[in-house]
């Protein structure tokens, strides 16, 4: 069984209550690391204690897509397998890193937006991007410093006075995704067809329709790989190369929007696409 059971292998005794997610706590080394595998922690109440204030988003349009259960963070993790990159679950994580020895950079940009700081850019193969930092994830602290409020120059500023040999990032996931498991028939298809990215038919009776996936979604992973900003060509390569089961991150088209919007859809083709490997 993967790590994302799909409906097709899942037995009654192996349902889990809304309050757990089925998960392996990730084992690796700094920097590469996030504590607690993804475990929320409690920082960020006091900050930021609804969804209404990510990105300037408008509260009417937050509160018509809730998650199953907002108060448990019901949400599967967004990546899955034994990969380099951290494991990553929704809600508030704690993410330790460091800069690279020879650039002394970290490997992310920020964008300051509504009072809080977002990821804007991660380069492919740093350190930020194995840590398990992520395109439209917003930065609560850093080192222990609350950062609501900062502009871009402030941030930038902080990170390159930082110990370099050890960074703490306290991040707050972006909203609303949802991770689907699907198993490939025998022509090797999941049941979903996508334009730009974005989802707009489901086959009748597939894995996909079986597993609940969405039209009007975009496509943001494949197995833990970032494919924000590719093809459609090179996602459709993406899916082909993995075995029977694949596992699809998904997020409305509405928070996408909103969020390529405010970072940026330039960066999106020059950002990290690396696909996790062992380490």
């Amino acid at each position: 069984m993967s790590l994302y059971p799909t409906l097709e292998d899942m037995e009654g005794s192996q349902w889990l209550p809304p309050s757990r997610v089925p998960g392996k706590k990730s084992s690796l080394r700094k920097p590469f690391t996030a504590f607690g595998s993804g475990e929320s922690i409690d920082i960020a109440s006091s900050l930021y204690p609804t969804l209404d204030e990510w990105m300037g988003m408008d509260s009417k349009a937050m509160q018509l897509y809730q998650p199953l259960n907002s108060t448990t963070g019901a949400i599967a993790p967004v990546t899955g397998g034994h990969q380099s990159h951290a494991e990553i679950k929704q809600g508030v994580r704690q993410v330790v890193g460091c800069k690279d020895p020879g650039s002394g950079k970290i490997g992310l940009s920020v964008e300051s937006i509504s009072k809080g700081v977002f990821v804007s850019y991660v380069e492919s193969g740093s350190i930020a991007a194995k840590a398990g930092l992520r395109f439209g994830d917003q930065i609560v602290q850093i080192n222990g410093q609350p950062v609501a409020g900062w502009n871009k120059k402030k941030t930038i500023e902080f990170l390159k006075k930082a110990d370099p040999s050890q960074i703490t990032f306290a991040v707050r996931d972006r909203p609303f995704e949802r991770t689907i498991t699907c198993v490939k028939d025998s022509g090797g298809h999941i049941g979903f067809q996508f334009k730009k990215g974005k989802i707009n038919a489901i086959v009748k009776d597939s894995s996909a329709a079986r597993n609940g996936m969405l039209t009007d979604h975009f496509i943001t992973e494949i197995d833990g790989q970032n494919v924000v900003g590719m093809s459609d060509d090179k996602i459709l390569k993406v899916i082909k190369s993995k075995d029977r089961t694949v596992t699809v991150t998904v997020m409305p088209e509405f928070v996408y929007d909103h969020m390529v919007k405010h970072l940026g859809s330039s960066l999106k083709k020059h950002m990290d696409h690396s696909e996790p490997t062992e380490l």
